[in-house]
Protein backbone atom coordinates (compact mmCIF):
# COMPACT_ATOMS: atom_id res chain seq x y z
CA UNK A 1 0.00 0.00 0.00
CA UNK A 2 1.11 3.71 -0.83
CA UNK A 3 1.30 5.99 1.83
CA UNK A 4 -0.76 8.91 1.59
CA UNK A 5 1.55 11.88 2.16
CA UNK A 6 4.52 11.69 -0.22
CA UNK A 7 8.34 11.12 1.35
CA UNK A 8 9.92 14.42 1.32
CA UNK A 9 13.58 14.12 0.10
CA UNK A 10 16.37 15.17 2.38
CA UNK A 11 16.21 18.69 1.21
CA UNK A 12 13.26 19.52 1.83
CA UNK A 13 13.66 18.34 5.44
CA UNK A 14 15.94 20.33 6.74
CA UNK A 15 14.39 23.66 8.16
CA UNK A 16 17.69 25.25 7.31
CA UNK A 17 17.68 27.29 3.78
CA UNK A 18 20.18 26.58 1.08
CA UNK A 19 22.60 28.98 1.08
CA UNK A 20 22.20 32.41 -1.04
CA UNK A 21 18.23 31.89 -0.85
CA UNK A 22 17.59 34.04 1.92
CA UNK A 23 18.31 37.90 1.64
CA UNK A 24 20.67 38.44 4.40
CA UNK A 25 20.91 38.00 8.11
CA UNK A 26 18.43 40.84 9.05
CA UNK A 27 15.23 38.89 8.32
CA UNK A 28 15.46 36.41 11.54
CA UNK A 29 14.02 33.71 13.27
CA UNK A 30 10.69 35.61 12.82
CA UNK A 31 10.56 35.40 9.08
CA UNK A 32 12.80 32.46 8.49
CA UNK A 33 9.45 30.11 9.19
CA UNK A 34 7.62 32.04 6.61
CA UNK A 35 10.87 32.19 3.83
CA UNK A 36 10.96 28.23 4.57
CA UNK A 37 7.09 27.65 4.04
CA UNK A 38 6.81 30.15 0.96
CA UNK A 39 9.75 28.49 -0.46
CA UNK A 40 8.17 24.68 0.32
CA UNK A 41 4.96 26.47 -1.93
CA UNK A 42 6.71 27.23 -4.84
CA UNK A 43 8.59 23.64 -4.98
CA UNK A 44 4.99 22.13 -4.33
CA UNK A 45 3.37 24.39 -6.93
CA UNK A 46 6.00 24.13 -10.22
CA UNK A 47 7.16 27.52 -9.50
CA UNK A 48 10.41 28.64 -10.60
CA UNK A 49 10.78 31.18 -7.66
CA UNK A 50 9.58 32.16 -4.36
CA UNK A 51 6.82 35.16 -5.07
CA UNK A 52 4.94 37.53 -3.29
CA UNK A 53 1.21 35.31 -3.33
CA UNK A 54 3.88 32.70 -1.64
CA UNK A 55 5.35 34.80 1.24
CA UNK A 56 1.97 36.21 1.82
CA UNK A 57 0.32 32.70 2.11
CA UNK A 58 3.35 31.32 4.08
CA UNK A 59 3.13 35.02 6.63
CA UNK A 60 -0.65 34.49 7.11
CA UNK A 61 0.04 30.65 8.27
CA UNK A 62 3.26 31.81 11.00
CA UNK A 63 2.26 35.46 11.98
CA UNK A 64 -0.78 36.16 14.49
CA UNK A 65 -0.26 40.11 13.94
CA UNK A 66 -0.52 39.79 10.19
CA UNK A 67 -3.66 37.78 10.41
CA UNK A 68 -5.27 39.75 12.88
CA UNK A 69 -4.33 42.72 10.57
CA UNK A 70 -6.15 41.02 7.52
CA UNK A 71 -9.26 40.20 9.90
CA UNK A 72 -11.28 37.45 10.74
CA UNK A 73 -14.00 35.44 9.79
CA UNK A 74 -15.16 35.36 6.16
CA UNK A 75 -13.15 37.95 5.01
CA UNK A 76 -9.61 35.92 6.06
CA UNK A 77 -11.26 32.48 4.85
CA UNK A 78 -12.10 33.89 1.43
CA UNK A 79 -8.07 34.99 0.98
CA UNK A 80 -6.78 32.06 2.52
CA UNK A 81 -9.16 30.23 -0.13
CA UNK A 82 -7.99 32.09 -3.14
CA UNK A 83 -4.24 31.25 -1.90
CA UNK A 84 -5.00 27.73 -1.96
CA UNK A 85 -6.46 27.99 -4.76
CA UNK A 86 -3.67 29.22 -6.75
CA UNK A 87 -1.64 25.99 -7.46
CA UNK A 88 -5.21 24.39 -8.95
CA UNK A 89 -6.70 27.74 -10.49
CA UNK A 90 -6.08 30.47 -11.43
CA UNK A 91 -2.33 30.91 -10.26
CA UNK A 92 -1.36 28.13 -12.76
CA UNK A 93 -1.11 31.36 -15.09
CA UNK A 94 2.26 31.80 -13.26
CA UNK A 95 3.98 29.10 -13.28
CA UNK A 96 5.39 30.38 -16.25
CA UNK A 97 6.10 33.89 -15.39
CA UNK A 98 8.54 35.75 -13.49
CA UNK A 99 6.57 38.08 -10.98
CA UNK A 100 8.47 41.57 -12.37
CA UNK A 101 6.13 45.02 -12.19
CA UNK A 102 9.24 46.87 -13.76
CA UNK A 103 8.55 49.35 -11.25
CA UNK A 104 11.15 48.52 -8.74
CA UNK A 105 14.48 47.56 -9.30
CA UNK A 106 16.19 44.30 -9.29
CA UNK A 107 17.52 43.03 -5.76
CA UNK A 108 21.04 41.71 -6.27
CA UNK A 109 21.73 38.47 -3.73
CA UNK A 110 18.15 36.99 -3.31
CA UNK A 111 18.46 33.92 -5.39
CA UNK A 112 15.42 32.19 -5.48
CA UNK A 113 12.86 35.21 -5.12
CA UNK A 114 10.91 36.68 -7.81
CA UNK A 115 12.06 40.91 -8.58
CA UNK A 116 9.05 41.58 -6.36
CA UNK A 117 9.50 39.15 -3.70
CA UNK A 118 13.15 40.07 -3.33
CA UNK A 119 11.94 43.86 -3.10
CA UNK A 120 9.46 43.36 -0.75
CA UNK A 121 12.04 41.14 1.18
CA UNK A 122 14.50 44.47 1.13
CA UNK A 123 11.56 46.72 2.08
CA UNK A 124 10.68 44.91 4.81
CA UNK A 125 13.97 45.12 6.08
CA UNK A 126 14.32 48.99 5.28
CA UNK A 127 11.14 49.32 7.03
CA UNK A 128 11.92 47.89 10.72
CA UNK A 129 15.02 50.21 10.36
CA UNK A 130 13.11 52.96 10.17
CA UNK A 131 11.24 52.04 13.04
CA UNK A 132 14.48 51.20 14.70
CA UNK A 133 14.35 47.61 14.49
CA UNK A 134 17.93 45.41 13.65
CA UNK A 135 15.40 43.25 11.79
CA UNK A 136 12.22 43.07 9.95
CA UNK A 137 8.90 41.48 11.11
CA UNK A 138 5.98 39.94 10.28
CA UNK A 139 3.88 42.90 9.47
CA UNK A 140 6.94 44.76 7.86
CA UNK A 141 6.85 42.12 5.02
CA UNK A 142 2.98 42.69 4.98
CA UNK A 143 3.09 46.28 4.05
CA UNK A 144 6.26 45.04 1.88
CA UNK A 145 3.75 43.22 0.22
CA UNK A 146 1.12 45.09 -0.80
CA UNK A 147 3.54 48.25 -1.55
CA UNK A 148 3.22 47.42 -5.27
CA UNK A 149 0.25 47.27 -7.00
CA UNK A 150 1.77 44.75 -9.27
CA UNK A 151 2.30 42.11 -7.18
CA UNK A 152 0.72 38.77 -6.86
CA UNK A 153 0.11 39.25 -3.37
CA UNK A 154 -1.93 42.50 -4.13
CA UNK A 155 -4.20 40.56 -6.81
CA UNK A 156 -5.02 37.74 -4.38
CA UNK A 157 -6.04 40.53 -1.52
CA UNK A 158 -7.80 41.99 -4.48
CA UNK A 159 -9.97 38.91 -5.89
CA UNK A 160 -10.76 38.65 -1.48
CA UNK A 161 -12.03 41.82 -1.60
CA UNK A 162 -9.06 43.19 0.49
CA UNK A 163 -7.65 46.93 -0.23
CA UNK A 164 -3.91 47.28 0.03
CA UNK A 165 -4.07 50.72 1.45
CA UNK A 166 -6.59 49.56 4.65
CA UNK A 167 -4.06 46.73 5.15
CA UNK A 168 -1.10 49.54 5.42
CA UNK A 169 -3.38 51.62 7.42
CA UNK A 170 -3.88 48.28 9.96
CA UNK A 171 -0.05 47.51 10.23
CA UNK A 172 0.68 51.30 11.18
CA UNK A 173 -2.16 50.90 13.50
CA UNK A 174 -1.12 47.15 14.81
CA UNK A 175 2.25 48.61 14.90
CA UNK A 176 1.74 52.07 16.67
CA UNK A 177 -0.32 49.95 19.53
CA UNK A 178 2.21 46.99 20.28
CA UNK A 179 5.04 49.58 20.62
CA UNK A 180 3.29 51.37 23.78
Amino acid sequence: MQPRIPRQSAGEQDPRPPAGTDADDRFGPELAPVVTGARRRAVRDGDRQIDTAHLLHSLLEHDADARAVLGDGPRIARLLGYLVQRSIGYGLRWQSAVEDSGAVPVVPGVAGFSPLAAAAMEDAGERAARRGRDRAGGLDLLAALVADPQARAVEVLARAAIEPRAVLAGVTEHQGTSSR
